[in-house]
């Protein structure tokens, strides 16, 4: 089963987690200096807040998986519609290591799909002296997806 996942770069993050605390009911499941997430399961998405060097505001969007099958499920089916992807295998990102695909929506929005593999002690698996310099794992490189967009509507007679 698939769990959408939230990132969201913030400027103060001891307030903003107070914040997503209280409107989830539930303390994070993963909380850092600089970092704080919620593996929820209603409603089932995985939220995470950063200060890390980005601008406040949404950092990506993206959909967890349970296993690489589901993952490579995904990737398939944007490789069917066209959209080419970054490809990323065992890569450390934030404090976990993955298995993931990135793109960019058509408004520039970043989107993950990903398998999680496991833990690492330090964000991005960075070590700790070059903290301050890390921002999100995000690739800098964008993949502009190309969706063609057709009507559902019936043309008129």
């Amino acid at each position: 089963m698939k769990r959408f996942h939230v990132h969201v770069a913030v400027d103060d993050l001891a307030a903003s987690t107070r914040f997503y605390s209280a409107l989830f009911g539930l303390s994070p499941t993963v909380r850092k200096d600089d970092y704080a997430k919620w593996q929820l399961d209603d409603p089932r998405v995985n939220f995470a807040i950063s200060q890390r060097g980005n601008p406040a505001g949404v950092n990506h969007l993206g959909i967890q998986t349970d296993d690489d099958a589901e993952l490579e499920a995904l990737q398939a089916q944007l490789a069917r519609a066209e959209v080419d992807a970054v490809a990323e295998s065992g890569v450390a990102c934030c404090y976990a290591r993955s298995n993931k695909y990135w793109v960019t929506d058509p408004t520039g929005i970043a989107w993950e799909t990903f398998h999680t593999l496991g833990e690492v002690p330090t964000f991005n698996g960075a070590p700790e002296e070059t903290k301050e310099a890390a921002a999100c794992c995000t690739p800098a490189v964008a993949v502009p997806a190309k969706i063609e967009v057709r009507s559902r509507t019936p043309a008129k007679a």
